[in-house]
């Protein structure tokens, strides 16, 4: 079928097919002919694509933010689990935390042939809502939550409030935060949420300088620790939304002179590796990684059988797991 046949059969103009398979403008009624037509006929403009559905690939199109995080390396465990066992193959793509790096890897699996794509997403911008609403297989988010996708995520809210909560049971009152760009709606902007509402139901407040803003690395959270702590004031705990901020804090406390947890209390969210080989075990919420990753496989696998069109949201439990760093009853000083 060349182009002229499918236009006619889509019930559309030529330039409007053209303008589909280019990114061009077209309008919403014309993208659902044309979308129809491909599902009918199989059309594609380039041979690379001739397949599309036709066959499948056995190929699903995995993106994640960092090849070193260990929390990533966990769901990605159990998407090769779930995708092996019914013969299918990861290409996994790293975007090394660039959000134009993702929309370039969402576009280049748009317009290479897979079957799906599972997205371990950050951050939304206009550029990802373009790109998603064109995918022409199914996609699965997670971490993140996103209107009219499946999506599978943790609950970082109660995480956080449950973090705070336990040190503020201990006794702490005088709250420290290092958080990530809000921009990061879980990881940021609902952790951050979490904590202060914990804050707000025992009382307390919080002055806009006792919290700060780092990125996704311990060196970070040793900055950012170290500015908090030479800034004149006197804190019993800090909150981190993540274990790798925990742990650049705990060499801030440890620089500083400060014990953990005789002087100064920390816990983190994600219950990762290196809150066991600290110098001070760190207290951390237990995220279930490598569930999500199955779920996710599994979300996909009944997306491809066509079992459900209707998008679904999947919110995982979590475990707190005390350690060292807050077994200690804080004293106010």
């Amino acid at each position: 079928m060349n182009i002229t046949e499918f236009a006619k059969a889509a019930g559309v103009s030529k330039s409007a097919v053209s303008r589909y398979f280019n990114d061009g403008y077209v309008s919403e009624e014309k993208r659902r002919l044309i979308e129809a037509a491909i599902e009918a006929t199989g059309y594609a403009p380039s041979v690379q694509a001739q397949n599309v559905r036709t066959r499948v690939t056995k190929l699903v199109g995995v993106i994640i933010p960092k090849l070193s995080s260990e929390s990533c390396a966990r769901e990605v465990e159990g998407i090769s689990q779930v995708l092996s066992e019914q013969g299918y193959q990861l290409l996994l793509v790293n975007s090394a935390n660039d959000p134009k790096k993702e929309v370039e890897y969402l576009e280049l699996f748009r317009s290479n042939r897979v079957d799906g794509v599972i997205f371990l997403a950050s951050v939304f911008t206009p550029l990802h809502d373009a790109v998603l609403k064109k995918m022409r297989v199914p996609v699965v988010i997670v971490g993140q939550e996103y209107k009219g996708a499946n999506c599978v995520c943790h609950d970082d809210y109660k995480a956080a409030y449950t973090a705070e909560k336990l040190m503020l049971d201990k006794g702490c009152k005088k709250p420290a935060f290092i958080g990530v760009t809000e921009q990061d709606k879980a990881a940021g902007q609902a952790r951050k949420d979490g904590f202060l509402h914990a804050l707000s139901d025992n009382g307390i407040n919080i002055e806009k300088s006792d919290m700060q803003t780092a990125e996704f690395k311990m060196d970070s959270g040793y900055k950012r620790g170290l500015t908090l702590l030479r800034s004149g004031r006197r804190y019993d705990h800090i909150f981190c939304a993540t274990d790798n901020l925990a742990a650049g804090a705990l060499l801030a406390c440890r620089e500083q002179g400060l014990k953990v947890p005789e002087d100064i209390m920390i816990a983190g969210i994600g219950d990762s590796q290196l809150c066991n080989v600290t110098s001070t075990p760190l207290t951390s919420v237990h995220f279930h990684y490598r569930t999500a990753g199955i779920e996710a496989a599994q979300m996909l696998l009944n997306s491809l059988k066509r079992e459900s069109s209707i998008p679904r949201t999947l919110t995982l439990g979590f475990e707190l797991e005390e350690r060292e760093s807050t077994e200690k009853k804080c004293e106010t000083v």
